[in-house]
Parts: structure tokens; sequence; C-alpha cells
């Protein structure tokens, strides 16, 4: 007699497919994939390293030795990544800082009055920079940036200047739309920037004896400073 052939219905296929398939490994990362990680993450660690050894001794003071042993590496694996302490502080300066100005460039964008918009920059300062080790930074420029002219010119290159040309133009802005009658702003966008650099100053000197709020010492800034260049309405 013939066998009996089996019909396998199409609905059984996929089913079984699944079962042998279920509990096979996901696809392992591949040896360039797990390079790139090991070299991103090692590349964190070493900056990670530099920050809390530029915070303690300074940019003089702090040795290369004295990173690598922070980030627990070979002096040597450092070169693999910088060229030299200058080089890796400012790595530090750009990945540390660049964020939070991208944050001041990105709000130019924000259909909101100029005043509400430095009302939201305040609290991001305070979230993102004086709530973070990046304040050290800050601080670092302003105790040593006159003694090492090269690394000032590179932090005003990568900080205050990209940060000046996005508050010219959110005040740009603001004049257009009729918000502010003075160009003031425009002409020293430090006026508005200045109370951030207080308020690094003296987190770093007095805030253990009298601990200030900084984001509300921006907003009271604001409201003083807009008074005098908003437009009234009769």
């Amino acid at each position: 007699m013939p066998s009996k052939v089996r019909k396998v219905s199409k609905e059984a296929v996929p089913a079984r497919s699944a079962r042998l398939t279920r509990g096979r490994a996901a696809p392992r990362k591949g040896a360039k994939e797990k390079w790139a990680e090991r070299r991103a993450a090692r590349r964190e660690a070493i900056l990670a390293a530099a920050l809390d050894e530029f915070a303690e001794r300074g940019f003089e003071g702090a040795r290369l030795d004295d990173v690598a042993r922070r980030a627990g590496i070979a002096k040597g694996t450092i070169y693999l990544y910088f060229a030299d302490k200058e080089t890796l502080f400012q790595e530090l300066i750009r990945s540390a800082l660049s964020p939070f100005v991208a944050t001041i460039e990105a709000a130019r964008s924000i259909d909101l009055p100029l005043r509400v918009v430095c009302d939201r920059l305040a609290g991001a300062f305070a979230r993102e920079v004086l709530g973070t080790r990046r304040k050290d930074i800050v601080r670092l420029m302003i105790s040593e940036g006159r003694r090492f002219p090269k690394i000032a010119k590179f932090y005003y290159e990568e900080v205050p200047k990209r940060a000046f040309a996005a508050v010219r133009a959110l005040v740009r802005k603001g004049i257009e739309r009729g918000e502010i009658v003075d160009d003031t702003l425009e002409k020293f966008p430090q006026l508005i920037i200045s109370p951030a650099l207080v308020a690094v100053v003296w987190d770093g000197l007095f805030d253990k004896y009298e601990p200030l709020d900084a984001e509300a010492l921006l907003r009271a800034h604001f409201t003083l400073l807009f008074k005098a260049i908003e437009r009234r309405t009769p």
C-alpha cells in the first residue's frame, strides 16, 4: 500500500521554525564593534580621570602619570588618544561644555519670548553646569586661563564665543518681535551671562558658608535687566 503523505499546514511551518530558533543566542557583536566600544570606554575613563586630576591640582600641577593612575591604565595608553596634556585638557573642555553651549544655540529656534527663554536657560545652567563637575572646568579657566593663553583662546572659541553669538541672535529676534526696545544686550551679551560666572566662583569659595540659589540669582538678574529694556504697553 502506498504510504500516506502527511499534509503540513502553512501555519505550522512558521510555528515549527519559531520552536527551532527559540533559545538561540542573539548575534554576537563583531570584533570591530567590540574594539570600538572598548576604545570609547577607555577614552571616557581617561577624560573622567583628567577632570579629577585637573580639578585637584590645576592645569600646571596635573601630571599625565597621575591621570593614568586614576584611570587604571599605563601612561603610554593616554598618548594613543591624546597628544599631550594640553590636548587632553582641550578635549575635556569640548566634551564637557559643548553640550550646554549647544543648548543655548538650540534656543534660537524656540518660539517664545526672550525673557522666557532666558529663564529656561537659567534652569539648564543650574542643572547641567553648576550641578555637575562641569563647573570645575569653568573655575579652572577663571583661575588659570591667564597663565595659559593658548588654552584660554581655545576655551574662548569653544564656549564664550559660541554662547555670545547665540545670545546676540536671541536678542535680535526679541528686537524684531518688538519685545525689547534697546540693543544693549546685543552689544554686551556678557550682561546676560555674567551672573553664571559669579555663581561658579561663589560655589567654589563661599557656598559652604552661605549657599547660593544660582537659578534664583539668574532669574532675579533677568527681572532687573528686562525691566530696563522691555517694551512697555501704555
